[in-house]
Protein backbone atom coordinates (compact mmCIF):
# COMPACT_ATOMS: atom_id res chain seq x y z
CA UNK A 1 0.00 0.00 0.00
CA UNK A 2 1.64 3.52 -1.19
CA UNK A 3 1.74 6.15 1.19
CA UNK A 4 -0.41 8.40 -0.52
CA UNK A 5 -2.85 6.04 0.53
CA UNK A 6 -2.23 5.57 4.12
CA UNK A 7 -2.86 9.11 4.28
CA UNK A 8 -5.88 9.50 2.84
CA UNK A 9 -7.40 6.82 4.75
CA UNK A 10 -6.01 7.99 8.41
CA UNK A 11 -6.69 11.83 8.12
CA UNK A 12 -7.17 13.26 11.18
CA UNK A 13 -10.93 14.56 12.73
CA UNK A 14 -11.70 17.56 10.38
CA UNK A 15 -11.57 20.84 12.16
CA UNK A 16 -15.14 21.44 10.94
CA UNK A 17 -16.08 18.54 13.48
CA UNK A 18 -13.53 19.41 16.30
CA UNK A 19 -15.00 22.99 16.74
CA UNK A 20 -18.19 20.95 17.21
CA UNK A 21 -16.95 19.21 19.92
CA UNK A 22 -15.34 22.17 21.90
CA UNK A 23 -18.48 23.99 21.35
CA UNK A 24 -20.52 20.85 22.90
CA UNK A 25 -18.19 21.11 25.72
CA UNK A 26 -18.16 24.65 26.50
CA UNK A 27 -22.40 24.45 26.13
CA UNK A 28 -22.24 21.59 28.61
CA UNK A 29 -20.13 23.21 31.44
CA UNK A 30 -22.07 26.87 31.00
CA UNK A 31 -25.38 25.85 30.91
CA UNK A 32 -25.98 22.22 31.52
CA UNK A 33 -25.57 22.62 35.36
CA UNK A 34 -27.46 24.09 38.28
CA UNK A 35 -27.20 27.46 36.52
CA UNK A 36 -29.06 29.63 39.43
CA UNK A 37 -27.18 28.18 41.97
CA UNK A 38 -23.70 28.45 40.92
CA UNK A 39 -24.28 32.16 39.81
CA UNK A 40 -25.79 32.20 43.75
CA UNK A 41 -22.59 30.83 45.10
CA UNK A 42 -20.49 33.05 42.12
CA UNK A 43 -22.04 36.24 43.63
CA UNK A 44 -21.02 35.37 47.70
CA UNK A 45 -18.07 34.09 46.91
CA UNK A 46 -16.68 36.96 44.72
CA UNK A 47 -17.59 39.30 47.83
CA UNK A 48 -15.25 37.93 49.63
CA UNK A 49 -12.95 40.49 50.61
CA UNK A 50 -9.44 39.28 51.02
CA UNK A 51 -6.53 41.28 49.38
CA UNK A 52 -4.97 37.85 48.51
CA UNK A 53 -7.92 35.24 47.62
CA UNK A 54 -8.56 38.46 45.29
CA UNK A 55 -5.35 37.96 43.44
CA UNK A 56 -5.39 34.23 42.99
CA UNK A 57 -9.20 34.59 41.74
CA UNK A 58 -8.31 37.67 39.06
CA UNK A 59 -5.05 35.62 37.97
CA UNK A 60 -7.11 32.57 37.51
CA UNK A 61 -9.70 34.47 35.41
CA UNK A 62 -7.28 36.16 33.39
CA UNK A 63 -6.27 33.04 32.16
CA UNK A 64 -9.69 32.37 30.24
CA UNK A 65 -10.13 35.43 29.67
CA UNK A 66 -8.82 38.97 27.68
CA UNK A 67 -9.11 41.44 30.77
CA UNK A 68 -7.39 44.74 30.24
CA UNK A 69 -6.73 46.37 34.01
CA UNK A 70 -4.54 49.21 32.32
CA UNK A 71 -7.46 51.19 31.94
CA UNK A 72 -8.41 50.98 35.66
CA UNK A 73 -9.09 53.63 37.75
CA UNK A 74 -6.96 51.26 40.74
CA UNK A 75 -4.36 48.70 40.50
CA UNK A 76 -5.51 46.66 43.40
CA UNK A 77 -9.16 45.17 43.81
CA UNK A 78 -9.90 43.75 47.68
CA UNK A 79 -12.06 41.07 46.10
CA UNK A 80 -13.06 39.56 42.60
CA UNK A 81 -16.15 41.40 42.79
CA UNK A 82 -14.40 44.84 42.87
CA UNK A 83 -12.42 43.94 39.84
CA UNK A 84 -15.32 43.15 38.18
CA UNK A 85 -17.34 46.29 38.30
CA UNK A 86 -13.95 48.21 38.25
CA UNK A 87 -13.96 52.01 36.57
CA UNK A 88 -12.04 53.27 34.33
CA UNK A 89 -9.36 56.47 34.83
CA UNK A 90 -10.69 59.64 33.44
CA UNK A 91 -10.87 59.96 29.80
CA UNK A 92 -10.24 56.31 29.15
CA UNK A 93 -13.38 56.39 26.88
CA UNK A 94 -14.11 59.79 25.08
CA UNK A 95 -17.62 60.31 24.30
CA UNK A 96 -18.60 61.69 20.71
CA UNK A 97 -20.10 64.83 21.08
CA UNK A 98 -22.00 65.12 18.07
CA UNK A 99 -26.09 65.52 19.22
CA UNK A 100 -26.79 63.69 15.76
CA UNK A 101 -25.72 60.12 17.16
CA UNK A 102 -26.42 57.54 20.14
CA UNK A 103 -23.85 56.63 21.32
CA UNK A 104 -23.07 53.17 22.51
CA UNK A 105 -23.97 52.75 26.61
CA UNK A 106 -20.93 50.01 26.49
CA UNK A 107 -18.35 48.17 25.50
CA UNK A 108 -19.40 45.36 23.34
CA UNK A 109 -19.17 43.32 20.53
CA UNK A 110 -22.02 44.03 18.48
CA UNK A 111 -24.35 41.08 17.76
CA UNK A 112 -27.49 40.64 16.16
CA UNK A 113 -28.73 44.10 14.63
CA UNK A 114 -30.88 46.09 12.00
CA UNK A 115 -34.52 46.84 11.62
CA UNK A 116 -37.81 44.66 13.44
CA UNK A 117 -39.69 43.36 10.97
CA UNK A 118 -43.00 44.30 12.45
CA UNK A 119 -42.33 42.92 16.05
CA UNK A 120 -39.41 40.16 14.64
CA UNK A 121 -36.38 40.56 15.53
CA UNK A 122 -33.57 38.02 15.54
CA UNK A 123 -30.93 37.07 18.19
CA UNK A 124 -28.73 35.54 15.91
CA UNK A 125 -29.50 34.21 12.10
CA UNK A 126 -32.00 31.33 12.40
CA UNK A 127 -33.04 32.36 15.39
CA UNK A 128 -36.08 34.47 15.96
CA UNK A 129 -37.94 36.13 18.66
CA UNK A 130 -40.43 38.91 19.43
CA UNK A 131 -40.67 42.41 20.79
CA UNK A 132 -43.35 41.20 23.04
CA UNK A 133 -41.41 38.24 24.51
CA UNK A 134 -38.74 40.60 25.77
CA UNK A 135 -40.50 43.31 26.60
CA UNK A 136 -43.85 41.92 28.02
CA UNK A 137 -45.18 45.55 27.91
CA UNK A 138 -47.76 46.12 24.81
CA UNK A 139 -47.72 49.39 24.50
CA UNK A 140 -44.03 49.24 24.22
CA UNK A 141 -44.60 46.11 21.41
CA UNK A 142 -46.38 48.91 19.46
CA UNK A 143 -44.33 51.71 19.48
CA UNK A 144 -40.91 49.92 18.58
CA UNK A 145 -43.06 48.08 15.84
CA UNK A 146 -40.60 48.25 12.65
CA UNK A 147 -38.04 50.03 15.11
CA UNK A 148 -34.41 49.70 14.83
CA UNK A 149 -32.72 47.32 17.18
CA UNK A 150 -28.76 46.65 18.06
CA UNK A 151 -27.40 43.94 19.98
CA UNK A 152 -24.44 44.42 22.66
CA UNK A 153 -22.86 41.45 23.89
CA UNK A 154 -20.31 42.25 26.91
CA UNK A 155 -18.03 39.48 27.34
CA UNK A 156 -16.49 38.21 30.67
CA UNK A 157 -13.49 40.37 30.42
CA UNK A 158 -14.53 43.71 29.59
CA UNK A 159 -15.62 46.87 31.48
CA UNK A 160 -18.81 45.97 32.81
CA UNK A 161 -20.19 49.44 33.66
CA UNK A 162 -22.77 50.98 31.16
CA UNK A 163 -24.02 54.81 30.63
CA UNK A 164 -26.75 56.72 29.20
CA UNK A 165 -26.32 57.06 25.33
CA UNK A 166 -27.72 60.49 25.54
CA UNK A 167 -28.96 63.45 27.24
CA UNK A 168 -31.83 61.65 28.83
CA UNK A 169 -34.57 60.99 31.35
CA UNK A 170 -34.97 57.37 32.82
CA UNK A 171 -38.74 57.03 33.85
CA UNK A 172 -39.18 54.00 34.26
CA UNK A 173 -37.29 50.25 34.91
CA UNK A 174 -39.56 47.03 34.83
CA UNK A 175 -37.44 43.99 36.31
CA UNK A 176 -38.68 40.61 34.45
CA UNK A 177 -37.10 37.40 36.66
CA UNK A 178 -36.35 34.73 34.65
CA UNK A 179 -33.40 32.12 34.03
CA UNK A 180 -29.27 32.12 34.17
CA UNK A 181 -28.21 31.14 30.39
CA UNK A 182 -25.06 32.05 29.50
CA UNK A 183 -24.96 34.48 26.57
CA UNK A 184 -22.02 33.58 24.94
CA UNK A 185 -22.58 33.13 20.97
CA UNK A 186 -22.88 29.04 21.61
CA UNK A 187 -25.68 29.23 23.63
CA UNK A 188 -27.45 32.37 21.59
CA UNK A 189 -27.23 29.79 18.49
CA UNK A 190 -28.75 27.13 20.63
CA UNK A 191 -31.33 28.32 23.03
CA UNK A 192 -34.53 29.62 21.33
CA UNK A 193 -35.59 33.10 22.61
CA UNK A 194 -32.78 32.66 25.19
CA UNK A 195 -32.39 36.75 26.07
CA UNK A 196 -36.37 36.26 26.54
CA UNK A 197 -35.75 33.86 28.86
CA UNK A 198 -32.54 35.39 31.03
CA UNK A 199 -33.66 37.49 34.07
CA UNK A 200 -33.73 41.26 32.41
CA UNK A 201 -34.44 45.01 33.35
CA UNK A 202 -36.43 46.87 30.69
CA UNK A 203 -35.21 50.45 31.14
CA UNK A 204 -37.65 53.17 29.65
CA UNK A 205 -35.54 56.58 28.56
CA UNK A 206 -36.55 60.00 26.93
CA UNK A 207 -34.17 62.04 25.04
CA UNK A 208 -33.00 65.66 25.82
CA UNK A 209 -34.25 65.04 29.46
CA UNK A 210 -37.71 65.94 29.42
CA UNK A 211 -39.02 65.37 33.13
CA UNK A 212 -43.14 64.45 32.36
CA UNK A 213 -44.37 61.68 34.30
CA UNK A 214 -46.06 60.05 31.52
CA UNK A 215 -43.68 58.32 29.09
CA UNK A 216 -46.79 57.36 26.57
CA UNK A 217 -47.02 61.01 26.14
CA UNK A 218 -43.68 62.23 24.49
CA UNK A 219 -43.44 62.34 20.61
CA UNK A 220 -42.19 59.01 19.43
CA UNK A 221 -38.84 60.37 18.39
CA UNK A 222 -37.75 60.89 21.96
CA UNK A 223 -38.16 57.13 23.01
CA UNK A 224 -35.68 55.04 23.85
CA UNK A 225 -35.14 51.37 25.36
CA UNK A 226 -32.23 49.76 26.78
CA UNK A 227 -32.93 46.37 28.04
CA UNK A 228 -30.02 45.22 30.20
CA UNK A 229 -29.97 40.82 29.92
CA UNK A 230 -28.25 39.01 33.01
CA UNK A 231 -26.29 35.95 32.38
CA UNK A 232 -25.23 32.98 33.99
CA UNK A 233 -22.37 34.12 36.86
CA UNK A 234 -24.25 37.52 36.43
CA UNK A 235 -27.74 37.89 37.26
CA UNK A 236 -27.04 40.92 39.22
CA UNK A 237 -27.90 44.37 38.44
CA UNK A 238 -27.27 47.80 40.04
CA UNK A 239 -28.43 51.40 38.91
CA UNK A 240 -27.31 54.49 40.13
CA UNK A 241 -30.02 55.89 39.73
CA UNK A 242 -32.41 53.42 42.20
CA UNK A 243 -32.06 52.12 45.64
CA UNK A 244 -32.13 48.75 44.84
CA UNK A 245 -30.06 45.73 43.38
CA UNK A 246 -31.73 43.53 40.83
CA UNK A 247 -31.11 39.88 41.36
CA UNK A 248 -32.08 36.56 41.33
CA UNK A 249 -33.41 37.14 45.60
CA UNK A 250 -35.19 40.18 44.42
CA UNK A 251 -38.88 40.28 45.77
CA UNK A 252 -39.75 44.00 45.56
CA UNK A 253 -41.62 46.01 42.49
CA UNK A 254 -41.35 44.99 39.26
CA UNK A 255 -42.47 48.29 37.85
CA UNK A 256 -40.37 51.09 39.68
CA UNK A 257 -40.98 54.63 38.29
CA UNK A 258 -38.43 57.45 38.82
CA UNK A 259 -36.76 60.70 37.33
CA UNK A 260 -33.88 60.70 36.43
CA UNK A 261 -31.95 62.76 34.43
CA UNK A 262 -28.59 61.47 33.01
CA UNK A 263 -25.82 63.64 30.75
CA UNK A 264 -24.45 61.70 27.52
CA UNK A 265 -21.94 58.81 28.85
CA UNK A 266 -22.79 59.52 32.56
CA UNK A 267 -22.82 56.50 34.06
CA UNK A 268 -26.42 54.44 34.77
CA UNK A 269 -24.87 51.01 36.10
CA UNK A 270 -23.58 48.08 35.58
CA UNK A 271 -23.55 44.21 35.54
CA UNK A 272 -21.11 41.76 37.16
CA UNK A 273 -19.37 39.92 34.61
CA UNK A 274 -20.54 40.06 31.37
CA UNK A 275 -23.74 40.04 29.56
CA UNK A 276 -26.19 41.73 27.22
CA UNK A 277 -27.72 45.41 26.39
CA UNK A 278 -30.43 45.55 23.65
CA UNK A 279 -30.66 49.20 22.35
CA UNK A 280 -34.59 50.24 20.79
CA UNK A 281 -35.22 53.43 19.27
CA UNK A 282 -37.59 54.34 17.09
CA UNK A 283 -38.34 53.54 12.81
CA UNK A 284 -36.86 57.13 12.32
CA UNK A 285 -33.71 56.72 13.49
CA UNK A 286 -30.87 54.72 11.30
CA UNK A 287 -27.42 52.42 12.50
CA UNK A 288 -24.27 54.28 12.55
CA UNK A 289 -22.18 54.07 9.08
CA UNK A 290 -19.48 51.10 10.15
CA UNK A 291 -21.79 48.99 12.66
CA UNK A 292 -21.52 45.42 11.73
CA UNK A 293 -22.16 41.92 13.50
CA UNK A 294 -18.75 40.93 15.21
CA UNK A 295 -17.66 44.34 15.50
CA UNK A 296 -16.06 45.24 18.81
CA UNK A 297 -17.28 48.60 19.82
CA UNK A 298 -16.55 51.10 23.24
CA UNK A 299 -18.84 53.17 25.44
CA UNK A 300 -18.90 56.17 23.72
CA UNK A 301 -18.31 55.56 20.36
CA UNK A 302 -21.66 56.35 17.75
CA UNK A 303 -24.26 53.63 17.82
CA UNK A 304 -27.37 55.25 16.08
CA UNK A 305 -28.32 58.28 13.94
CA UNK A 306 -30.76 60.52 15.39
CA UNK A 307 -33.60 61.84 13.04
CA UNK A 308 -32.86 64.60 11.74
CA UNK A 309 -35.94 66.62 12.98
CA UNK A 310 -34.55 65.82 16.54
CA UNK A 311 -30.84 66.67 16.25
Amino acid sequence: MSNSTIETTTSPVPLLGRLFLQEDLNFLLTNRIPRRLVTQFMGWFSRLRNPLLARLSIGAWRRFAHVNLDEAASATFDSLHDCFIRELKAGARPVDPDPGVLVSPCDAIVGAHGRVDGDRLFQTKGFPYTLADLLVDPALVARYRDGVYVTLRLTSGMYHRFHAPADLTVQRVTYVSGDTWNTNPIAVRRVEKLFCKNERAVIEAVIDGSRTAKPDAQPAEQQLVLVAVASMLVASMRFTFLDVLLHLAYRGATVIPCQAQLRRGQQMGWFEMGSTIIVFAPAAFALAPGLGDGRVIRMGQPLLRVPAAHP
